[in-house]
């Protein structure tokens, strides 16, 4: 899949979504600050990081992304989608994390926007979820404004043995907004 350039809203910065490379282990060095994964867990050790990145280079079905601003190309974060059967049923999953210096300028709702546009043209799966933690305002509020609904709540296990109360928020591929 060639980059996917975010044009959805009025105003602001454009993003553009890179399909992540071997290159970008950096990018996820920085994302696994104590900051940056407070309501996921925790930093993950050197090995774990090691072994995402190769999933994130390798993945498919669904992909990574690192999240560039579309004029200039600096690097701002990453945001992808993936498999995951929830509730029986198969569906896409979400995930993003914009660095820092790069937050509260509405960049993660157009990540997001995005990743929902490259999973309705991946097809296979109906849905697209997001899990935040139910105390992670920031990211929830990226799920109002990337045109997820609320569906309600449920315990969540991310990473692997931490359980969290996440909201469930769900857009429908097969609707355009």
């Amino acid at each position: 899949m060639d980059d996917v350039d975010e044009r959805t809203g009025a105003g602001g910065e454009r993003v553009s979504l890179v399909p992540w490379a071997e290159g970008d282990l950096w990018l996820l060095r920085r994302l696994n600050s104590p900051v940056m994964t407070a309501h996921l867990g925790g930093p993950e050790s050197e090995e774990q990081l090691l072994v995402r990145h190769r999933r994130y280079a390798e993945q498919a079905p669904g992909r990574m992304y690192r999240v560039t601003l579309a004029d200039g190309g600096e690097t701002v974060g990453s945001v992808g989608f993936w498999p995951r059967t929830w509730q029986d049923t198969e569906v896409w999953e979400t995930g993003w994390g914009v660095l820092p210096e790069f937050q509260g300028r509405g960049l993660a709702v157009r990540a997001a926007r995005a990743v929902r546009e490259a999973a309705r043209a991946a097809g296979s799966h109906r849905y697209l979820h997001a899990f935040p933690s139910v105390d992670h305002a920031a990211s929830n509020a990226v799920c109002r404004g990337a045109g997820f609904t609320l569906r309600g709540q449920a315990d969540f296990e991310y990473p692997k043995g931490h359980w969290i109360r996440s909201n469930d928020w769900r857009v429908d591929l097969e609707r355009e907004d």
